[in-house]
């Protein structure tokens, strides 16, 4: 799959001239997003919805507005009711940014933890 093509948008610039570091969270929810549409189409996120547990970034260089920076996103562990993701944002094939978050399967409209279902799971898989 294409990697997600990060969006670096001159709001997400600080004072210093490069990207905050706060961005980076935002960059790996819009790959995650990105990544779920491809791999799953349309998808009932209330009923078999995701919460983030933990998230996770190193900085390893500045990303600045006119780097064309590409995240790509794998998976790492997957459980009964939880897997996680690593984040790599690169620029010419050198890392800028590495992550990771552990996520949750949730039903939000009972408000409970679900098992994993099968399609996210052949899903997560591919991402392996």
């Amino acid at each position: 799959m294409e990697p997600f093509k990060v969006p670096i948008r001159f709001t997400d610039i600080d004072a210093m001239g490069h990207v905050n570091n706060a961005c980076y969270f935002t960059y790996f929810e819009e790959a995650r997003i990105y990544y779920f549409e491809k791999l799953l189409g349309k998808w009932d996120w209330n009923t078999c919805g995701i919460v983030l547990a933990q998230n996770q970034a190193t900085y390893h260089l500045p990303l600045r507005m006119t780097d064309f920076a590409l995240l790509t996103m794998r998976v790492t562990k997957i459980g009964q009711r939880s897997f996680e993701l690593t984040y790599r944002i690169e620029v010419n094939q050198v890392l800028y940014c590495s992550g990771s978050s552990t996520v949750v399967c949730y039903n939000h409209d009972e408000k409970k933890t679900i098992e994993i279902p099968k399609p996210l799971l052949n899903a997560l898989n591919t991402l392996l």
